[in-house]
């Protein structure tokens, strides 16, 4: 599968699990590295928006009043990814979000999430933070939007996504940067990278061949 949908959440704190919701999600469909879809919406979860948070992101309660349920939101997001797999920077972050909203709805959110922080620390040790953006200025990527709102912040990741993924391409000798390479290498520490791109380079000149006769019956 080459399709990756890259996702940001915006919310009202840092936890889930200590009350806090979701109060924006975007998500922009990449396929070959290339942008092919985009969905976003704000939300309406039912709480309040702290005053920091409103300072930091621009979202208002009264922005979230007048959005959509966030069932609502969350179904129509469960539906525009499917099976697809998954990226966000800072994954764990916007990975407890996604199953958190979705469990409330009693749909499984079993996909799995790659990385663009634990892929850029892999891969760029040299740069001077691994945030957002940062690395965006970093790499001179276009800034779509406005920092800390969901779709800007998917729509920067998903740059960010295509330089790493063309760099392990041209830099790497990596054919296919695709989503489970992409998983197996935020896995890699940074001490067994080199290993672990040799190891990959010599697995694509010499592909284990497939069985040539089955096990009779």
């Amino acid at each position: 599968m080459n399709r990756i949908a890259v996702i940001d959440f915006e919310t009202t704190g840092t936890s889930p699990g200590l009350g806090d919701r979701a109060t924006e999600v975007a998500i922009v469909i990449t396929e070959h590295g290339r942008v092919v879809d985009r969905y976003q919406s704000l939300m309406n979860a039912g709480v309040r928006i702290p005053a920091f948070i409103t300072q930091l992101t621009g979202i208002t309660n009264a922005m979230v009043e007048a959005a959509p349920p966030a069932e609502r939101v969350m179904r129509e997001a469960a539906r525009f990814v499917g099976d697809v797999p998954m990226v966000a920077h800072n994954a764990a972050f916007d990975r407890r979000y996604w199953v958190a909203e979705l469990a409330r709805m009693g749909v499984d959110a079993s996909q799995p999430f790659a990385c663009t922080v634990l892929l850029s620390r892999r891969l760029y040790p040299q740069a001077p933070s691994h945030r957002l953006g940062s690395l965006v200025d970093f790499f001179r990527l276009p800034r779509t939007g406005q920092a800390h709102r969901a779709l800007a912040d998917a729509e920067m990741a998903a740059e960010l996504l295509g330089r790493i993924q063309h760099d392990l391409r041209t830099l790497h000798g990596v054919d296919t940067p695709d989503h489970a390479f992409l998983m197996a290498l935020q896995r890699c520490t940074r001490a067994a990278l080199p290993r672990f791109m040799q190891a990959h380079a010599q697995a694509q000149r010499h592909p284990v061949p497939l069985a040539l006769s089955a096990r009779a019956a």
